[in-house]
Order: C-alpha cells, then sequence, then structure tokens
C-alpha cells in the first residue's frame, strides 16, 4: 500500500459553470469540476456527452460563452492554449500524437519546448547556453523515460511501436514540462488488459510520487471505478452526478445513462 499522500489542498483545477456552444449546439451547460491536488478525478459519460470539449474549454481550445476556468487560483478563461500550458496544464490524446519518423526522445523533446529558456534564433545558433538549455531538457526527457520505463525504446521511431507504448509515449510527451495539472483524455482506450494495467500503475504514481492534480476521462467503468478518488459524469453537456466513485456509479441518472446507450 502506498502510504505518505498529502491531504487535497485548495482545488488546482476549478471548471466554475463553464457553458460552451458551438453555434446552435449546446456542448457544455454550466459544467463545474473541482480537481485538487492530488486527486485522481474521472470524468464518464456516454459517447457526446460533451468530455473531451471540457478538456478543450480548460486547454483554450474551446473558448467558454460564460463560466471561468481557474489554474492554481488564477483565471484562464479565454487564453491562448499556449499561455494555458505554461501556466502548468498539460493533457494527453485521444489518439497518441506520433510526430511522422521522431523518436520517442525526439517527441519527447518537442513537447518540452516551452521549457527552453532562450529566445528562438538561438536554436539554430552555436550559443553555449543555448545548447546548455537543450541539455537541461533532454535531461528531463530521459527522467521521464526512466519514470514510464521506455529505455529500450528511446531510440525508436515512435509510429513503429505497439499501441500501448504509443499511449505511454504520449503521456510521457505531457509529463516533461513539469505540469502541476494533467488532464488524460480516455488514456486506456484500445490497450490490452495488461496494458491498461500497467497505464494504472502509472497513473497512480503520478497521483501518489508526483502529487499531480489529474482529470480522467475513462471508458472503462470498472478501471476508472476502482482508481479515481472522485468521479465526475456527464451526459448532454450537464453534470448528472459527482462524488465517491462507487456511488456516482449507482445513481439512477448514471444508471440510465449508460443503460440507454447501451440500447
Amino acid at each position: 500500500m502506498i502510504t505518505g499522500t498529502p491531504e487535497p489542498s485548495r482545488p488546482s483545477l476549478q471548471v466554475a459553470d463553464v457553458t460552451v456552444k458551438f453555434g446552435g449546439l449546446l456542448a457544455l451547460d454550466s459544467v463545474t469540476v473541482d480537481v485538487p491536488t492530488p486527486y485522481l478525478v474521472g470524468l464518464i459519460g456516454p459517447n457526446g456527452a460533451g468530455k473531451t470539449t471540457l478538456i478543450n474549454a480548460i486547454t483554450g481550445v474551446a473558448k467558454p460563452s460564460s463560466g471561468h476556468v481557474v489554474i492554481d487560483g488564477k483565471d484562464v478563461t479565454g487564453k491562448a492554449p499556449s499561455q494555458i500550458a505554461h501556466m502548468g496544464v498539460a493533457r494527453t490524446f485521444q489518439l497518441p500524437q506520433a510526430f511522422g519518423h521522431f523518436t520517442v526522445v525526439e517527441t519527447m523533446m518537442l513537447g518540452a519546448h516551452m521549457m527552453l529558456e532562450y529566445p528562438w534564433f538561438a536554436g539554430v545558433l552555436p550559443f553555449g547556453w543555448a545548447r546548455r538549455e537543450e541539455a537541461r531538457v533532454l535531461e528531463k526527457v530521459e527522467e521521464v523515460i526512466d519514470f514510464l520505463e521506455l529505455e529500450r525504446y528511446r531510440d525508436k521511431v515512435v509510429r513503429t511501436l505497439p499501441y500501448g507504448v504509443q499511449k505511454l509515449v504520449d503521456l510521457g510527451r505531457a509529463l516533461v514540462p513539469n505540469p502541476q495539472v494533467l488532464l488524460l483524455d480516455e488514456p486506456s482506450t484500445g490497450l490490452t488488459r495488461e496494458e491498461k494495467e500497467n497505464m494504472a500503475r502509472f497513473l497512480l504514481r503520478l497521483r501518489y510520487e508526483r502529487h499531480l492534480a489529474m482529470l480522467w476521462i475513462e471508458h472503462d467503468l470498472e478501471l476508472i471505478t476502482d482508481l479515481a478518488d472522485r468521479l465526475v459524469a456527464l451526459c448532454f453537456g450537464q453534470v448528472i452526478a459527482a462524488g465517491e466513485p462507487k456511488e456516482v456509479m449507482r445513481t439512477p441518472e448514471v444508471v440510465s445513462a449508460y443503460v440507454g446507450a447501451a440500447t
């Protein structure tokens, strides 16, 4: 049993009454979600419930028409995705973000560009301080590779790797900039049971060892019920239940949403 985890602090991520509209479509309707550090908050719902739209609203990809997104006490509503990323928010994607013929190391280095503390033009010039910055980032990349046990794949082209390994590379890309809030968009989708257990192991290590605040979209209800500290259920863009995972799964609204989605 892992011990020594601090009690949750004030929410590192607060989504307060966020509404997102796409033309006449109401994608999110006054959604409120808090993610404290170091909690793993699960986000469930049938396809089209608004789960990925919520992550897009948090990261600045989708602009809320009302409501607020607050990161570490700072309102980031309406800010550009790059600004939000610099404030300590990172995400994974439903499909692994493999960059052509790039290796694992190169892909993670791309995810670390915001860590480079020199002007854009310095990267093409032989300045010593620019090279030192790149060495610093490479050291962080190697640390993440070690954490995710990807050493044997470090020089392999990402798109040639097994799907489960590609998912871990995408997680690693998100971890390299040292985020304080991590948004996980269906990290276990398409994985075998063994690969899911491996992914779950790393998510628990991030929660207990690195004390990250994580919002986790997942379709494997058994997996997310077992691992999440809290569960939020969406349906048609609205929160229909929130709280302790097993209690949420027993609520009539959640049962109805999933039975309806399966019929």
